[in-house]
C-alpha cells in the first residue's frame, strides 16, 4: 500500500528523510512479547508496514529490531532484548534513495530504518517505496543513458519543445563528433582507394569496440553503485586483463574471417586484427576512465555512457583503425 505520510518536505525528495514513513510499531527492550502484541492490537490500524518492530530506548535511540515473525514464534513472557538484533542496517535521512534501495536488496530487507546522528529513530522506508525507487532509478539510469539528464516526471509531463531541448544537446554533440570521424575518414582517403575493403570493415571495427565500451561502462556504474568502497586500481587492472582477452580472441576472430570469407590477402587480415584488438583495448580504458572522472567530480557516473561516451569511443576507434591502416600498409605494400 501506499504511504500518507511519504513525503517528509524536511529533507529532499529523493533522500532515505524524503522517502520514509513514521507509523511504525516501536517497542522497548524491558518489555516483552504480550506487550508488543497489545500494542500491535490496539495500533493495527494506525500502523503503516509491520514487517519489523523497531526497539528504542527512552531517548528514542535505535537499539535493535526483531521480525514480527518473532511476535507468534515466541512465549509472551519473552523479553524484547533477548530476541531483538542489534546490529542494525540503518541509514541517515539524507541518504540518497538508490543507496537506501541498494542496501534494502544486499541484505534482503523489506525496510529500512532512518535514524539521525545521534541515532535516535526517525522512521522507515519501507518494501513498496523501495520498489518504486529501484523503477524510478532504472529508467532514469536508462534515460541519461541515451544522453537525457532531465527528472523522470518532466520527461513524462513535459511539453514537445521541453523534450526536445533535454534531447538536442547531447545529439547536437554527437553531430559534431560525426563529422569530426567523416573528417578523419577523408583524411585517410588514399589507402581506402588503394584497398577498398578495409572501407568495408569501418562500421565492423567502430561498433565491436562501442559494444564492448557500452558493456565497460555498464559494469563499472553497476559496481561502482553497489560497491561505495570500490578499488578502482584493482577493478582497472581486472578489466584491463579481461579486455586483453576479448580483444585476443575478436581481433584473432576477424583477421582469419576476413581471410578465409573475404579471400583478402593475408595482412589485410593483420591490420584488421591488430585494429580491433587495440580499439577494443583503448575503449575498455576509456569506458572505466570516463564514468570514474565523473565520479571524482560529483556526477553521475551514468552519464558517461551516454552520446558523450559513444562518440569518444567512435573517433578514437576510427583514428586506431586508419593509423594501423597507415603504418602497415607501407610495411606490407
Amino acid at each position: 500500500m501506499k504511504s500518507k505520510n511519504q513525503k517528509n518536505k524536511k529533507f529532499p525528495t529523493e533522500s532515505a528523510g524524503g522517502k520514509m514513513i513514521v507509523a511504525v510499531p516501536l517497542s522497548r527492550p524491558e518489555e516483552c512479547i504480550l506487550d508488543v502484541k497489545k500494542m500491535l492490537f490496539e495500533k493495527m490500524k494506525e500502523l503503516e508496514t509491520i514487517n519489523y518492530i523497531y526497539v528504542v530506548n527512552k531517548e528514542k535511540k535505535m537499539v535493535g529490531v526483531f521480525s514480527i515473525k518473532e511476535v507468534f514464534r515466541r512465549s509472551e513472557k519473552t523479553k524484547i532484548k533477548e530476541i531483538m538484533q542489534k546490529k542494525i542496517v540503518k541509514v541517515r535521512p539524507r541518504t540518497d534513495q538508490e543507496r537506501v534501495a541498494i542496501l534494502a536488496l544486499r541484505n534482503n530487507l523489506k525496510s529500512i530504518p532512518v535514524v539521525d546522528k545521534e541515532n535516535k529513530f526517525l522512521g522507515v522506508v519501507p518494501s513498496d517505496i523501495v520498489l518504486d525507487i529501484l523503477h524510478s532509478e532504472n529508467v532514469e539510469d536508462f534515460l541519461k543513458s541515451a544522453g537525457i539528464h532531465s527528472p523522470l516526471r518532466k520527461i513524462s509531463r513535459g511539453s514537445f519543445l521541453f523534450l526536445a531541448k533535454a534531447r538536442i544537446p547531447w545529439l547536437i554533440f554527437g553531430l559534431l563528433g560525426g563529422i569530426f570521424a567523416a573528417r578523419i575518414i577523408s583524411f585517410f582517403e588514399t589507402p581506402l582507394k588503394t584497398h577498398f575493403i578495409l572501407a568495408s570493415f569501418i562500421p565492423l571495427i567502430v561498433y565491436v569496440s562501442g559494444a564492448v565500451s557500452v558493456q565497460t561502462q555498464t559494469l563499472f556504474i553497476r559496481n561502482l553503485t553497489l560497491d561505495s568502497h570500490l578499488e578502482t586500481k584493482k577493478y582497472l587492472l581486472r578489466e584491463i586483463k579481461t579486455g586483453f582477452l576479448i580483444a585476443l580472441v575478436l581481433g584473432g576472430l576477424l583477421s582469419l574471417l576476413s581471410i578465409f570469407l573475404f579471400n583478402s590477402p593475408y595482412f589485410i587480415g593483420i591490420i584488421l586484427g591488430v585494429s580491433l584488438f587495440l580499439a577494443i583495448l583503448t575503449t575498455i580504458l576509456i569506458g572505466v576512465f570516463i564514468p570514474w572522472i565523473l565520479q571524482k567530480l560529483k556526477k553521475d557516473p551514468a552519464i558517461g555512457s551516454g552520446p558523450f561516451g559513444t562518440i569518444i569511443c567512435d573517433v578514437l576507434s576510427l583514428i586506431i583503425y586508419f593509423s594501423v591502416v597507415s603504418l602497415m600498409l607501407k610495411f606490407f605494400v
